[in-house]
């Protein structure tokens, strides 16, 4: 493959884009980011291109996120402090998610056709380049996930917006567990919407360069895996029917359940203070459009860079990999209103400020 980290081809009437990081599972960096926004928007008015999909090199997955090993520089050096460490807003890491979030947005109102090929591993912003597409396919490899509370973060990319319009409670339970969907689960919550076999992708994508996007992708799709987590709706919308994550556990405690259970150990391992700020956002984000959800989530990452569980989450889960991260505040029961009330605090001329009309 080219040495490009994404690349770009117009086979007749389609235009592909390839996510060319293999060795990174395709991780989304900045520079990246920027290109494809460049080439959606020269796309968008072009006449010869009829349709846009974008894919992942390699065997393992169309994306693994974005690249949280820059974004851990930003968030220790100004854990760190010092003279020199930097302000939020003045980091790379800021500049990073405004470009992506615009991004995102961009791909959620694209005029044209957008297929999203979610095959393999598709994480974080991998999810924000394709799950707001609007044509989103899946095979038996996908893996599809939000696991930033996993590393003292909160869904963004339009996840929170994603998460909290799913079927009942679903969403709520895959953000604060960091669930994987597989190809059944990802189509029930809505991140997806047809299943293709892995087999079949290249035959696809040959036939979107003369054959409309439905038609094309009609020609392909078989009955999707059952959904495991829609199976399991009773007592996830029974559990996390909560106005708090402590009301969560306690139900998911009191549930005759072991899947319920393990949901509340897994939570439980969770940074206290980021699965407060989630569950939040995504009570929030029920009533906003993308636009209005990746607005307050350009507030939340970058209030986020001052914490201590964003650089510790990232440390124990990626740069150190010892699995052992130190949270702070260590429980629920100690993080305060005012601690998560400071993710949402207004920018003022530094909001995002995409239109939400």
């Amino acid at each position: 493959m080219s040495e490009a980290e994404v690349l770009f081809e117009v086979r007749d009437g389609l235009g592909l884009i390839t996510l060319n990081r293999p060795r990174a599972i395709n991780a989304l960096n900045h520079s990246m980011s920027l290109a494809i926004t460049e080439k959606l928007r020269a796309w968008a008015v072009d006449p010869a291109i009829r349709t846009v999909a974008i894919v992942g090199a390699g065997e393992r997955g169309l994306c693994a996120g974005g690249d949280i090993v820059a974004i851990h520089r930003d968030a220790k050096a100004i854990n760190d402090g010092g003279p020199d460490a930097p302000a939020p807003l003045d980091t790379a890491a800021a500049a990073f998610w405004r470009d992506e979030y615009l991004l995102n947005d961009l791909i959620g109102s694209y005029p044209k056709p957008y297929v999203a090929v979610m095959d393999g591993i598709v994480m974080g912003g991998g999810v924000g380049v394709s799950a707001h597409g609007s044509h989103r396919i899946v095979t038996e490899r996908s893996q599809i996930g939000m696991p930033e509370c996993g590393i003292g973060f909160v869904p963004d990319v339009g996840g929170t917006y994603l998460l909290s319009h799913t079927p009942g409670e679903l969403g709520t339970h895959v953000a604060l567990t960091t669930a994987r969907m597989g190809a059944g689960d990802a189509i029930v919550a809505g991140f997806a919407d047809t299943f293709v076999p892995s087999a079949d992708l290249p035959a696809l994508l040959d036939a979107l360069r003369t054959t409309p996007a439905d038609e094309a992708i009609a020609q392909f799709a078989t009955p999707a895996p059952e959904s495991e987590l829609n199976a399991q709706r009773d007592w996830i919308d029974t559990c996390y029917a909560g106005d708090t994550v402590e009301q969560i556990v306690e139900a998911m405690r009191a549930a005759d359940s072991p899947e319920a259970t393990k949901a509340a150990e897994d939570l439980l391992a969770k940074s206290p203070i980021a699965l407060k700020a989630t569950l939040r956002a995504l009570r929030n984000a029920r009533d906003l459009t993308l636009a209005g959800a990746l607005n307050t989530e350009f507030r939340i990452t970058v209030a986020a860079l001052s914490t201590h569980d964003l650089a510790e989450g990232i440390r124990a889960q990626v740069i150190d990999k010892d699995r052992t991260p130190h949270w702070s505040p260590a429980a629920l029961a100690d993080v305060t209103d005012a601690q998560v009330d400071a993710y949402f605090a207004p920018l003022g001329e530094h909001e995002l400020g995409l239109p939400v009309s």
